[in-house]
């Protein structure tokens, strides 16, 4: 059955998923297609990852944006601030392991943003600070705006 499973694996992921479920809660597990199975264990995990990073990404593009153009905010800017914040804070409720992940890449994701930052205001990627300018835990609180002025 192992090579039907890995069949239907290539066939029809949504009934594999159903039939490698059933076959875990049936315990026959000389059934499971594990490879597979492995495969996109590992996947959810960097999917999570992933996320993690796209939405710290933001959260620090628009938290860059807000303190360097404070003359364009928006409210529009406030809100993906507050939902790329409430995001990783609902990530690390899932999954409190994440917040060792955000910390290895937190920088990586700052170099990012202040690449899309200057690509979406035209402003030189010079123009904002090598070093983040915000607090880790600052970052992470949906309620914080850095409203120190800079560069008008």
């Amino acid at each position: 059955m192992t090579t039907q499973t890995q069949k239907l694996y290539e066939t029809d992921f949504n009934l594999w998923l159903e039939t490698t479920a059933q076959l875990l809660r049936e315990r026959r597990l000389d059934q499971i297609d594990y490879e597979n199975l492995i495969e996109e264990i590992e996947d959810m995990g960097n999917s999570e990852k992933n996320a993690l990073e796209s939405n710290l990404r933001i959260l620090l593009m628009h938290l860059i944006k807000w303190r360097f153009q404070a003359s364009k905010r928006s409210n529009s800017w406030r809100y993906t601030i507050i939902e790329h914040s409430l995001r990783i804070n609902k990530a690390f409720k899932k999954s409190p392991s994440l917040k060792r992940y955000f910390d290895e890449v937190f920088e990586e994701c700052y170099q990012d943003a202040r690449l899309l930052a200057s690509g979406e205001t035209g402003l030189a990627e010079e123009e904002f600070p090598v070093t983040c300018p915000f607090l880790r835990e600052d970052v992470l609180n949906p309620k914080y705006l850095p409203d120190e002025e800079v560069n008008e």
